[in-house]
């Protein structure tokens, strides 16, 4: 049986010039998308307090605003309808901003921590590995983030949503990259999505034109993936 990074070095190799010209073209967009997701929008706090739902906060880039998509189809919508159909009182909050990297994550997250946390789901890091970016800052960046939820929320159950690097970067990164998200999940008593694509990235059929985001199908798979973690930690 192929091995999650052979599987993703076979999904990836092929084309990742395209990707790379595409995702550094999106991100000199970014600030000009329309603002779809929760944390772009000011919080309602009339609406937070009339709602006693517990908060599960997404906080990622592109994969979790649903870059391309209509927010319905993004996978923290695809988990609302989840937990929705099991009567689980949990409200998922798509604090996913495109072109985020760990260092934008961590300017931005005092903004998110305005409204209640229980459940905080960590996705970033893959645009600092689409840049080269130092591991140790990628690393340090993370924790931070998820140290200033602790601090806030010392109650917040924690979820790291492990990412791969592409393979043109070689071996030592690739391998320090995935080691990042293993590490930080142990060192915080945290649940892992040990990969948010698997059985999605660089599958053509499952990805929009750019071969980068998820597609409404390959969303439904994404929020599989995220749920068999989510289910436990819930």
């Amino acid at each position: 049986m192929m091995s999650r990074s052979s599987r993703f070095s076979t999904y990836f190799h092929g084309f990742w010039a395209t990707v790379l010209c595409f995702v550094l073209a999106a991100c000199a967009n970014d600030a000009k998308s329309p603002a779809t997701t929760a944390s772009e929008q000011a919080p309602d706090t009339t609406a937070v307090a009339a709602d006693t739902r517990g908060n599960i906060v997404f906080f990622g880039n592109s994969l979790t605003a649903g870059y391309g998509l209509d927010e319905e189809y993004s996978f923290p919508s695809l988990i609302q309808q989840r937990l929705d159909s099991l009567g689980l009182a949990y409200q998922a909050v798509n604090a996913g901003l495109s072109g985020e990297t760990s260092a934008g994550g961590l300017t931005r997250i005092d903004w998110v921590m305005r409204q209640p946390i229980a459940v905080f789901v960590l996705e970033l890091g893959g645009n600092d590995a689409l840049r080269g970016f130092d591991l140790q800052t990628t690393r340090t960046n993370l924790q931070a983030i998820i140290d200033k939820v602790k601090a806030k929320y010392p109650a917040a159950k924690i979820v790291i949503a492990g990412m791969e690097a592409p393979p043109n970067l070689g071996k030592a990164y690739t391998d320090g990259f995935r080691q990042i998200y293993i590490d930080l999940a142990q060192q915080n008593q945290a649940a892992r999505i040990p990969f948010l694509l698997e059985n999605v990235g660089g599958i053509p059929e499952l990805n929009l034109p750019d071969r980068i985001h998820p597609n409404q199908e390959g969303q439904v798979i994404v929020a599989n993936n995220v749920w068999r973690v989510l289910e436990r930690v819930l």
